[in-house]
């Protein structure tokens, strides 16, 4: 059996995309889908959490998962490997698209399989490297970082009055008493002052 796997992680993304690239592979390969597997849901989910998860209890022998690439599979390399190792235990196959995969039960794509895990989970690390130091770097320059104070603060009533709320602070008034003058929660307050770095 041929099974398209397609998983976008929010709503907000389109798995129609990943359909019409499985259905075009599938045509120019001349394979059926005997079956779909669509799931809306974050990769950082549990797999026992995810309809991945019951496909791999469910693979038979010849099985095979075909998806656009790797990373719709599992974000970690440890993940992949272990979904990989499922597939290749029951001789079960998997092909990625993008990458070019027809991963089999021989020695071969099991190392393509470890070389990739391995790469993509290096990318992450680098990538979360870089952005730590840029937030890092744009903070040692006094720049606000995090999501803008805007509709937020209106709505707690509190950014319009950030002089004031900085003057009462300074003078020594006590945060309950600040809260209770702003009309707000204490810990909105702590919430606001934390915000703002003061």
């Amino acid at each position: 059996m041929n099974i398209g796997y397609i998983r976008v992680s929010t709503t907000k993304q389109n798995q129609s995309h990943q359909e019409a690239e499985i259905k075009e592979y599938a045509c120019r390969c001349g394979l059926k889908i005997d079956r779909w597997v669509e799931e809306t849901i974050s990769s950082r989910k549990a797999l026992k959490h995810r309809k991945l998860g019951l496909l791999l209890n469910e693979l038979q022998e010849n099985d095979t998962i075909i998806a656009c690439e790797i990373s719709r599979l599992g974000r970690s390399l440890l993940e992949v490997m272990g979904i990989l190792e499922t597939c290749l235990t029951k001789k079960c196959k998997v092909i990625t698209i993008k990458e070019g995969f027809n991963l089999g039960n021989d020695i071969q794509s099991q190392v393509l399989a470890f070389a990739f895990g391995l790469s993509a989970q290096i990318e992450r690390n680098l990538i979360s490297q870089r952005t730590k130091m840029a937030l890092d770097n744009l903070k040692s320059q006094g720049k606000c970082v995090g999501r803008p104070l805007g509709a937020e603060s209106k709505k707690l009533k509190l950014a319009k009055n950030a002089k004031y709320v900085k003057e009462l602070l300074n003078k020594g008034v006590s945060k309950n008493k600040i809260a209770k003058a702003m009309g707000v929660q204490k810990m909105t307050l702590r919430r606001f002052i934390q915000r703002m770095g003061w």
